[in-house]
Order: C-alpha cells, then sequence, then structure tokens
C-alpha cells in the first residue's frame, strides 16, 4: 500500500525539484500537491511572520492532514514557526524543508554556508539551524550568502541566469566545511554551485524526502 504524502507548497518554484527527489528516493509514494503561491507573496510583505500569517498557514495545513496525509512535508522555508505550530497539532510527521539537510551538513563539518536567494527565509533559517545546534549539543556557525535577484529570474522561468546568480557568489563560501542551497527552489543551481568550489554542495530535498520516508516506514516522527 502506498503512503499519502501531502506536499505543502508557497511557491510553484519549489514543485519540481521535490518532484524529482520523490521520484529517486520514495517512487511508491503517493505525492498531493498543495499550492498556495499567496504565502510567499504575503510573506515577503511581512518583516517578521506575522500571527495571522501563521494562522493561515496552519490551516493551509490541516485541510492537507484532512485529506488523509500520513505525512506532510513543507517545501517553502520561510515559515519556521508556523511548521511548528501545525506540527504540534497533527498526529503524522510534519516535516521542515531543511532539518534533514542541517543534518546532513553538521555531520561533514563545523563552517557551515548558505546560499540563500529568498531573504525573508532567512531569519527563521538561521533560528532553525541554531536551534538544532543547541538541541543537539554542537558547536557550528552558519554564514549566508543572499543572492539578491535569482529567484525573481527564476520565477519568470530563466532558471540558467538563476543558476550562474547562485554559483557566482559560491565562492564567498568556499571556506566552509559543507555548503548548503537554502531552498527547494536553489537546488536546481546544484551543479552550477560544484563547478565553483570543492566543498560538499547540499541541497534539502533529496535529504527531505529520506527523512521523510524512514519516518513514516519506522512509525516515527
Amino acid at each position: 500500500m502506498s503512503h499519502r504524502i501531502v506536499l505543502l507548497h508557497a511557491t510553484p518554484v519549489a514543485m519540481a525539484p521535490i518532484h524529482s527527489a520523490f521520484k529517486e528516493e520514495w517512487p511508491e509514494a503517493e505525492i498531493i500537491n498543495l499550492l498556495d503561491d499567496g504565502l510567499s507573496i504575503d510573506r515577503a510583505r511581512e518583516d517578521q511572520l506575522s500571527r495571522s500569517m501563521i494562522d493561515r498557514f496552519v490551516r493551509f495545513g490541516r485541510y492537507g492532514y484532512d485529506m488523509q496525509a500520513q505525512g506532510i512535508l513543507v517545501t517553502c522555508s520561510a515559515f519556521g514557526p508556523a511548521i511548528d505550530q501545525l506540527a504540534a497539532s497533527l498526529p503524522v510527521p510534519v516535516l521542515k524543508p531543511n532539518e534533514a539537510m542541517f543534518h546532513e551538513a553538521l555531520e561533514q563539518g563545523k563552517k557551515i554556508g548558505m546560499l540563500a536567494t529568498f531573504g525573508p527565509a532567512v531569519e527563521t533559517m538561521t533560528e532553525e539551524f541554531d536551534s538544532y545546534v543547541k538541541e543537539h549539543g554542537l558547536s557550528a556557525t552558519l554564514t549566508t550568502v543572499l543572492v539578491e535577484d535569482a529567484i525573481d529570474l527564476l520565477r519568470k522561468g530563466d532558471a540558467d541566469s538563476h543558476n550562474r546568480l547562485v554559483a557566482a557568489r559560491a565562492k564567498e563560501l568556499a571556506h566552509c566545511d559543507v555548503i548548503m542551497l537554502a531552498h527547494f527552489s536553489t537546488s536546481r543551481a546544484a551543479a552550477s554551485v560544484r563547478e565553483q568550489v570543492s566543498v560538499p554542495v547540499l541541497t534539502a530535498p533529496h535529504a527531505a524526502v529520506k527523512r521523510m520516508k524512514a519516518s513514516i516506514l519506522s512509525g516515527k516522527e
């Protein structure tokens, strides 16, 4: 019997990377897509994640659960506190986009770099990273480079320019032990980034799918 996993998308550009990851890592899963691209548009207008935005996101996630979801995977990294609240309210695994990638990165070193393209996500991701490090008693630093304009190009369908802009900034993080590509959408630039640096480059979608699969099949969150 296939397992139904609901994907919560706040932007269409996150969809193709996670679909590819499921095909490669867990093709047997039944994938349901829920997209509200207004979430990312409205989130970009807020300096801090507002109470109304959190409540809106939780309603979105609970709708996904009502579809008999056995697991929920969020593909946008700008809603950390809302994902925490959703996870606390549901009896199925609810995964943040980047927690699995953090785990992989910290297995490879203490100096972690991150290439990001969506500014509002950087603060919540940094908080999540710091919390993860503290929770697991680790010592690590995170250096983030925000690549302006790249995500706008991607939204317009210009993936090549997006990848070129992201890769052009990679050398600023060449001193790190490992580089994370912050968002599901940024994973498109992985090959281009790897051409610029010799350190490992991690993407979120594959790590997230592997973690969700392990959570579901083991019966654990």
